[in-house]
């Protein structure tokens, strides 16, 4: 099934869900652990409907759920078809079944406390030194390049955040290869930058903000603080 592009998934008007990286991400408001547990079950029953289900995690007062197609079909400029982790029409149809559900159950979404983060390292030779890095992550040399063409490391099992792989030129020894990237909706971006720089921190790099800003604290670390959605935003 084709990916979507940001502006379809943002056309979709999923008013309970943000689109975080790489998939759709939804919270729901629950007042004790059995009604998350029956909500979860609804969800679980209307995924075997539909043969896709999302990833969920129930905590004290909230579920968590994630829905992303491990197939999604990318083309590159070549026309090379890809199978990369992304949204598919199959996850908008899920996130809107689900939607009901909760309107069923007497829940509330939450969107804006959605957040996501991954991890970056910058290297002039990813596919040299990602077999290590997938070993130590998820204990599999070979669970890498999963999602994407390219060498980033993914664990199927979403125990550990992703490891991208960014542009680091021969010789090129920056202070900092590692750095946190933070994915927030995009109407909490500038408020999350607003606490970041009351706290002592300083924007770097904030010529593509709100999509991505680079900000750093007082020793000078980096962390990038990134906005997936279309500009066509949900309303």
């Amino acid at each position: 099934m084709d990916m979507l592009s940001g502006d379809e998934i943002a056309n979709a008007k999923l008013t309970d869900w943000r689109k975080l990286a790489q998939g759709l991400h939804a919270r729901y408001l629950v007042d004790d652990f059995s009604t998350g547990a029956r909500f979860v079950a609804a969800v679980g029953e209307a995924g075997d409907a539909l043969g896709h289900h999302p990833s969920a995690s129930l905590g004290a007062g909230h579920v968590d759920l994630k829905l992303v197609s491990a197939d999604a079909i990318y083309r590159d400029d070549e026309g090379t078809e890809h199978a990369v982790e992304w949204v598919t029409q199959q996850d908008v149809d899920l996130a809107r079944r689900i939607t009901e559900i909760a309107a069923d159950h007497g829940l509330t979404a939450d969107p804006a406390s959605v957040s996501l983060i991954e991890l970056g390292l910058d290297t002039a030779d990813s596919a040299t030194i990602a077999p290590v890095w997938a070993a130590l992550l998820t204990g599999n040399p070979g669970a890498q390049g999963h999602g994407t063409p390219s060498d980033e490391i993914r664990d199927a099992t979403g125990r550990v955040p992703n490891l991208w792989f960014g542009d680091a030129g021969d010789g090129d020894v920056p202070g900092q290869r590692f750095h946190i990237e933070v994915y927030v909706p995009r109407e909490m971006a500038e408020q999350r930058i607003a606490a970041v720089v009351a706290a002592g921190g300083t924007v770097i790099d904030g010529s593509r903000t709100p999509s991505l800003t680079v900000i750093a604290d007082q020793d000078g670390n980096r962390g990038v603080l990134c906005v997936a959605e279309s500009p066509a935003t949900v309303d």
